[in-house]
């Protein structure tokens, strides 16, 4: 993640909802760096701190980073990312030219994250933040066995499993997806529940939550089958028991370009083949 002042050469001339300090920051790939040297010698650049829009350079993954960063450091800066990597769902189209003006008629969509809070066997706790989805995963050959509490009931016993995600409306599309879990519209307020790879019961195929809900996870024989927990880039090991839910004080508004708003391409996900 990198940023450094420059100044525009030349100035851009004042306009209304224009934004004329943008801060861009670029994954450490060599596409993106070039990118960033191109467009912060043509646009300027300032700190994320002090800008009107951050503009993010790489890919999905890159983009999840950003987020979190802004919402960490409580910056309220729309962000805007721009493709430099493969799938970009997240992303806009690489094009430099009237990079303000196309700023300026973008549309936002405000995404919540999830709140997970990870024990570890070692009784240390650990929080993060995930825009996408928080997923346990089995550390070992051994499948993983997990007790689901829904607002503090347990919903099911045991569930034998590779693992079991909670994701986004936004994240539904990712990995939620590929694990067979539904796409949620952004607007449907619901969680999806997602069991990986279910062993017992053999044909479970998870649960929609209203996004009130607060899940739990217990790992049972957590010593002989040990799991991890991960929201988004952030992986603890060895945990026994994590909680998620949806925190709805925090948010952060990613802007996209006219007819390809969040919202559209979720919907689009759902009919393509």
């Amino acid at each position: 993640m990198t940023f450094s002042p420059i100044p525009a050469q030349p100035p851009l001339p004042a306009a209304q909802d224009v934004p004329t300090r943008i801060a861009f920051m670029a994954a450490p790939t060599e596409a993106a760096r070039h990118e960033f040297d191109r467009l912060a010698r043509q646009y300027g650049n300032v700190h994320p701190g002090e800008a009107e829009v951050i503009v993010c350079l790489g890919g999905d993954g890159f983009m999840l980073e950003t987020l979190r960063v802004v919402l960490e450091e409580n910056l309220n800066v729309p962000v805007y990312g721009m493709n430099c990597g493969s799938v970009g769902f997240l992303m806009n189209p690489m094009l430099e030219e009237d990079l303000p003006q196309r700023l300026a008629t973008t549309q936002a969509a405000q995404l919540h994250p999830l709140r997970m809070k990870a024990t570890q066997v070692s009784g240390e706790v650990f929080e993060a933040l995930a825009l996408n989805d928080v997923f346990l995963f089995r550390q070992t050959r051994q499948a993983a066995k997990l007790r689901v509490d829904v607002d503090g009931m347990v919903r099911m016993p045991e569930l034998i499993c590779d693992g079991a995600l909670v994701a986004t409306p936004a994240g539904s599309t990712a990995y939620n997806l590929s694990a067979h879990g539904p796409i949620v519209p952004l607007a449907g307020n619901m969680l999806p529940l997602t069991p990986i790879c279910p062993f017992r019961p053999r044909r479970w195929r998870g649960a929609l939550l209203p996004s009130t809900a607060h899940v739990g996870f217990t790992i049972l024989e957590h010593e002989k089958r040990p799991v991890a927990a991960v929201a988004d880039s952030i992986e603890i090991r060895d945990v026994v028991s994590v909680h998620v839910h949806e925190d709805r004080s925090l948010a952060v508004t990613v802007l996209f370009d006219p007819g390809q708003t969040l919202s559209e391409r979720i919907t689009a996900e759902q009919f393509s083949a």
